[in-house]
């Protein structure tokens, strides 16, 4: 490896060291905070299930009056969900439905596929265990349990278990505000036309839609013109109350690569040429007080890098504790046999088989890549492959949100 360059981990360790967490709490609806990070770890206030329930339609009963399969019981109550019966005679059984109230003197339902019903009576055609098809109260949740962690972020799941202990309202922490820019007098608009020597502008597309699966709040300054003073200018603007900076291309030193000295002049810089393939040119800096991320211009090298290292920066900041992604460990259903000195990052996809297969293009530039992929394979560096042999698979499900 190029002694000048860092390895992933530590550019990684070295980018998450820079994070300055938001702080400012916001209550909202639960019904709206799924993406939320959640500020203040929550605890049940009541059991859940408050009370014990049936868990299925059938006939709550108490054990030890069936002694055996066949016996016949009159029915003395009938207890839909949302009802109390009343307590149960010995030698009887109450007809109750899923999640009512298991009646006093009950100790366990037995499903109605295992009975007949016969007039007024039931005739069970099994013996029952003591608890059987019965949710006891607080099974789930006890009072004063941990229900949900500070510094998650709230799946639909997560949100249907505060609503579960009657939580309306949820504390989390603001939205990350992000400002973003294309730099390049090559860059055209899809639906504008194409000049010789142009290209549509798909990096801008691509960084706005990753920024809004991670719950950011955007604002777009669009393409900035290739001058100096244009790009001091929008600088100084997307820094007014913005966390974080995000451009892709233009950080590098050619006549035409403002960004640098923009960037340089307003704040200060820092170029890392670290050892990942795709994406090896990263900028990190400050801009009146934001922070600034630079991203190379290839695209598939601007998508990987977002993926691996912005991606934990931005959840950090959001006050996300874990970050970092969970992988899975696969069989290869290819060979690599020529490896490279530097960290990869390959596209992937999951087959029906268990295995991996790789896209056939590894190009920086091959976007199409990247939509045929599910996933990408983690190589480590200078780390040949051979078919049949377990690697780091990363899901798309654990990078894109």
């Amino acid at each position: 490896m190029n002694a000048n360059m860092l390895s992933f981990d530590e550019a990684y360790e070295k980018l998450l060291g820079f994070v300055r967490p938001v702080r400012e709490i916001e209550q909202v609806d639960a019904m709206f905070a799924t993406g939320r990070v959640l500020a203040v770890a929550q605890h049940a206030s009541i059991n859940q299930p408050p009370m014990d329930n049936s868990g299925m339609d059938g006939y709550a009963l108490r054990a030890a009056d069936v002694p055996a399969a066949g016996t016949r019981l009159p029915v003395s109550q009938r207890i839909p969900a949302g009802s109390v019966g009343y307590e149960l005679a010995p030698g009887t059984a109450a007809r109750i439905f899923t999640g009512a109230a298991l009646p006093p003197g009950a100790d366990a339902v037995v499903m109605q596929e295992l009975c007949e019903h016969d007039g007024e009576h039931v005739i069970v055609n099994t013996i029952p265990q003591v608890g059987e098809a019965v949710r006891r109260r607080g099974e789930d949740m006890a009072v004063g349990e941990l229900v949900l962690p500070a510094g998650i972020r709230l799946s639909p799941q997560a949100v249907a278990l505060a609503a579960s202990i009657g939580l309306a309202q949820l504390p989390v922490l603001r939205r990350v505000k992000v400002a973003m820019f294309s730099t390049g007098s090559e860059l055209v608009m899809p639906g504008e036309p194409l000049p010789p020597g142009a290209i549509y502008n798909s990096n801008r597309f691509m960084l706005r839609g990753l920024l809004a699966e991670l719950g950011c709040e955007i604002e777009d300054f669009g393409i900035v013109p290739d001058r100096l003073d244009a790009t001091r200018e929008v600088l100084r603007r997307a820094a007014q109350g913005h966390d974080l900076i995000l451009t892709s291309g233009g950080v590098s030193v050619g006549e035409e690569d403002h960004v640098k000295p923009a960037v340089e002049a307003e704040g200060s810089l820092d170029m890392w040429k670290i050892a990942m393939k795709p994406g090896k040119p990263l900028a990190y800096g400050n801009v009146h007080g934001a922070a600034f991320i630079g991203l190379p211009g290839n695209p598939v090298s601007s998508f990987v890098t977002f993926l691996m290292m912005v991606r934990p920066f931005l959840l950090a900041t959001q006050g996300v504790r874990e970050v970092a992604p969970t992988a899975l460990m696969l069989r290869a259903d290819f060979d690599w046999p020529k490896p490279d000195r530097r960290r990869e990052f390959l596209r992937a996809r999951m087959n029906a088989q268990g295995g991996v297969e790789l896209f056939a293009n590894q190009g920086s530039a091959a976007l199409n890549s990247t939509v045929w992929a599910n996933g990408l394979v983690d190589i480590p560096a200078a780390t040949a492959i051979a078919r049949g042999e377990p690697v780091r698979f990363l899901p798309y499900g654990e990078l894109l949100h």
